[in-house]
């Protein structure tokens, strides 16, 4: 009886059908807008946190994701072609599955991008209290402003981290008075990050602080730190995974490619390669030079990055140059081997590209909870309007307060790795809805199909499964707690407030902003 409601995929294609998008981008223009995409919040934030799980071996585990990557990319770029329209994973699991399972989607999502978009504002206040405060201005601010309570894997003497809070809170702001990124400002976003990057990669490589050395043990924790453990080359790629994502956001371009067949794979494996490889030349120049093995706990296993635990290792002077304990990694490494002045440019990239990234996580979460709303399965006043600002500016502030509260506490590897969970709950979804497509509705114009899909589905299925297991014990334990939350929300309200369920889907013009009503027949419409 759960699976009982599927939202007619004729009514959902309505919304995209009153477009006409015109097909204008190639393989290598796709590509370009990948590597705008992906480059971002992981490679800056969490290399000290990947390389605290898996030492050298950091530059596997980017491997290890972006294969992971590549895959569920191919997947997402079939049904994203086949429904280009506003909600994503919720949206194609709602037209394939029914609502049961497209609720524990969107439930999921709403997790993923609030709990992405906090660990961005940490990362954000490490590059601003070090490179601004710092390294600019000589001003040091006390450890309880600046992080989180040591019992929540903060540091000795932190309460709170007043950056990220309040970077989050004005990021808010500005999305709900409507304000929003151009293409010409997140274009030179884009620039300043990718030369950054390769000015670091050219500065370490070619450094005479370079020794190869330093990369003996390669796998001081192993491939396989152990189911729950979240550390090992596997445990640090179910955390870097967090560095990749974006990538589906080149799937939603398929209705606007060029020969999608040809040039929609080519766009999305080429940027998801690139930056694979320019991933692991950052790790490489940061170890190389520094060093990046793991601070090992009485065990002989790496003490788990975000912890109480190493957070007491990280205030001890011996460790206070060390990669793994860095807050702003990039920037520190260059400051170490003499590139003060270039690390510091290095932060002030970050400061200013990483702000788009949280208005774009915080925005992407705003709608599903809005989709969620306009079917009903979500109070309808979550959604309301703000009749100046004409954004959903209720649901805005709920979430944008809920995100400061998050990075105020807790640090950046936590935070990325319950964010990875819900991504890999989606993705895994999005696997099962095209092959179920492929069977329920063969007939359907595709303008991109997965090669292969018998191979690659399954494989996307497994590689989800496979890192979301290799991730610590409590991030894995966060989104069944989470989905449990959720399900008491869905038979509570939402199965009995649900517009499918009633018996009229409601589709929205996304031009004109007309209701259309689609009368089907459930088997609860006549309750």
């Amino acid at each position: 009886m759960f699976l009982d409601r599927v939202k007619p995929l004729d009514a959902i294609l309505a919304t995209a059908e009153k477009k006409s998008l015109h097909r204008t981008l190639g393989a290598f223009q796709l590509m370009l807008f990948g590597i705008g995409c992906i480059i971002g919040t992981g490679i800056f934030v969490l290399t000290a946190a990947g390389a605290q799980k898996a030492g050298p071996g950091l530059m596997l585990a980017f491997i290890i994701a972006g294969l992971v990557c590549i895959v569920a990319a191919l997947c997402y770029s079939e049904i994203a072609s086949m429904i280009p329209v506003a909600g994503s994973a919720y949206t194609y699991s709602y037209a394939t599955m029914g609502e049961f399972l497209a609720w524990t989607v969107g439930w999921a999502l709403i997790l993923e991008y609030a709990i992405a978009a906090s660990a961005v504002s940490v990362g954000w206040s490490g590059y601003f209290t070090g490179t601004i405060l710092g390294d600019t201005f000589g001003i040091s601010l006390p450890a309880w402003l600046t992080a989180g309570p040591l019992a929540l894997g903060g540091a000795p003497g932190g309460f709170i981290n007043l950056p990220a809070l309040v970077i989050a809170l004005l990021v808010t702001w500005l999305l709900m008075i409507g304000t929003s990124e151009s293409a010409k400002v997140n274009a030179v976003l884009v620039l300043i990050k990718v030369t950054a990057l390769t000015a670091f990669i050219a500065l370490t490589l070619t450094s005479s602080e370079f020794d190869a050395a330093r990369f003996n043990p390669f796998l001081p924790a192993g491939v396989f730190g152990g189911w729950g453990t979240g550390v090992g080359a596997v445990g640090a790629a179910a955390t870097i995974f967090f560095a990749y994502v974006g990538f589906d956001a080149v799937s939603t371009a398929a209705e606007e490619t060029k020969n999608p067949q040809r040039n929609v794979p080519i766009g999305l494996v080429g940027s998801l390669l690139f930056c694979t490889v320019f991933y692991i030349l950052v790790a490489a120049g940061a170890i190389g030079t520094i060093g990046g093995q793991p601070i090992m706990g009485p065990n002989g296993v790496p003490f788990p990055a975000g912890s109480e635990e190493l957070a007491r290792q990280c205030a001890m002077p011996i460790y206070a140059d060390a990669l793994v304990c860095s807050n702003e990694a990039l920037a520190h490494v260059l400051r170490q081997i003499g590139f003060g002045a270039i690390g510091n440019m290095l932060g002030y990239a970050a400061i200013l590209a990483l702000p788009s990234v949280i208005l774009v996580l915080l925005f992407a979460q705003t709608r599903i909870f809005f989709v969620m709303s306009r079917d009903g399965l979500l109070p309808e006043g979550l959604s309301k309007v703000h009749p100046k600002w004409k954004t959903p500016y209720v649901v805005t502030a709920i979430t944008g307060v809920v995100v400061a509260i998050a990075a105020a506490f807790f640090p950046v590897g936590q935070l990325a790795d319950i964010a990875n969970a819900g991504t890999l709950y989606a993705f895994f979804m999005v696997a099962i809805a095209v092959m179920v497509l492929r069977r329920t509705d063969p007939a359907r114009t595709r303008t991109f199909r997965v090669p292969g899909l018998m191979v690659i589905g399954p494989l996307t299925i497994l590689g989800c499964l496979f890192l979301f297991l290799n991730l610590p014990s409590a991030a894995m334990l966060v989104l069944p707690v989470w989905t449990a939350i959720g399900l008491l929300v869905y038979f509570a309200y939402s199965r009995g407030n649900s517009h499918l369920g009633k018996g009229i889907v409601e589709v929205v013009d996304d031009i004109g902003g007309q209701e259309h009503d689609f009368p089907i027949d459930t088997p609860d419409s006549h309750r």
